[in-house]
Order: C-alpha cells, then structure tokens, then sequence
C-alpha cells in the first residue's frame, strides 16, 4: 500500500511485503494503548520472526473529536515525523505511556500552548528539537492590522489527510484493524496467542 513520502514514518516492515496490516488508532484511547503495546512488543517481533518479509505493518491515526486534547497529541506525532521519520514509533511509545497527561481531565484547565509544550518536553525525550517541534505547531500570531485566517499551523494539511483517509474508509472507533484493506474483527484485549492463531489463518 502505497503511502506518501512524509508519511513513510508509519510503515514497518519491507514496502515489498504482500500482506498489510494497518491499525487505526487514538494516542489518547485506553484500548488503543493496549493494543500498540501488544504489537509494539510481542506481534510485530513475532512477524519478524516468523514471517519476515511477508508483512508490512501501517499506524494509522485516528483522531477522535470528543477528546479535544486527541487532535493536538496527533498533531505531535506527525510533527515527529515530519522531523525525522525514524523516531515516530519511539515517540508514539512515549505518547502512549504518558497518555493519562491528555485525558479530558489532565487537560481541562490547560491551553494549547500549555498542552503543545508538554508534547515537546516528550519530544525531546527521544532526541527531537523542541524548538523545531513547536515551530511546526505553534498557529502564527495576527496582529490587529490582518484579518485572522484559520488556515491552522504547518501539520494542518497532514492532519487533514488522515482524518478524510478514516472517513473514507468507514473507521468509526479506535482501535481498528484492517488485513489487506478489509476491516477484521480484533480485540485490543488479544494475547500474542490469539494474534498467532489469527496471522497463521491469513497466512496458511
């Protein structure tokens, strides 16, 4: 599945797999915490290990609007990106531990400025400019002399993408799982066992 330059950050495995196994899901969702844990630590060196080379594995963002903070956390994932592809996977490790910092309740009293600050600290953590991190965040100032544009900041377009991407595809919760393009029925509560079972179907 072809994916654009600036988004290269969210394959895994060889391009040339002919398997694809794309997870759609919420840096701010419980549910979808535990699911990237278990791939990120157990399915994904398992498919390494056992079918190296015949699949390819995609993160796809799903933004979910009833939790505001879930825009801006995803906004720092594709700015991370953007920076340098290869540390999205080491940042979005850092976004799912510290998600609990962006519920509803961890942010209600906070601004985006004050939310976009915190998301650099964690940037920085795995090696990312907080300077360069926010300059691609942060809206620029209008002054009283220009008409306010609400064009966004510079991830804008990017985000765009992804969420015409979910709605185009018919994704409506995180997590989702899809093998090949289709939709599959996946828990977040799965063990490595049950993947085992599962990829083993797809594959034999």
């Amino acid at each position: 599945m072809a994916l654009a330059p600036q988004f290269a950050g969210h394959r895994w495995g060889s391009i040339t797999a002919p398997h694809v196994l794309e997870a759609y899901l919420d840096y701010v969702c419980p549910f979808s915490c535990r699911m990237f844990k278990t791939l990120r630590k157990e399915v994904l060196p398992y498919i390494e290990q056992k079918y190296s080379g015949k699949i390819q594995f995609i993160f796809r963002h799903q933004i979910q609007p009833w939790h505001p903070s879930s825009t801006l956390v995803h906004e720092a994932g594709l700015a991370v990106e953007k920076i340098d592809q290869k540390k999205f996977y080491d940042f979005s490790d850092k976004l799912f531990e510290a998600q609990k910092d962006y519920f509803d309740e961890s942010v209600q009293l906070v601004n985006r400025e004050q939310v976009y600050q915190s998301l650099a600290k964690l940037a920085g953590s795995v090696g990312i400019s907080s300077d360069q991190f926010l300059s691609l965040l942060n809206i620029k100032a209008v002054d009283s002399n220009i008409k306010a544009t609400n064009h966004g900041n510079q991830l804008t377009p990017d985000l765009k993408w992804h969420i015409k991407l979910g709605r185009q595809n018919g994704i409506h919760v995180s997590p989702t799982v899809l093998w090949d393009g289709i939709i599959d029925d996946i828990s977040s509560d799965w063990t490595l066992e049950q993947w085992e079972k599962w990829l083993a179907k797809k594959l034999n």
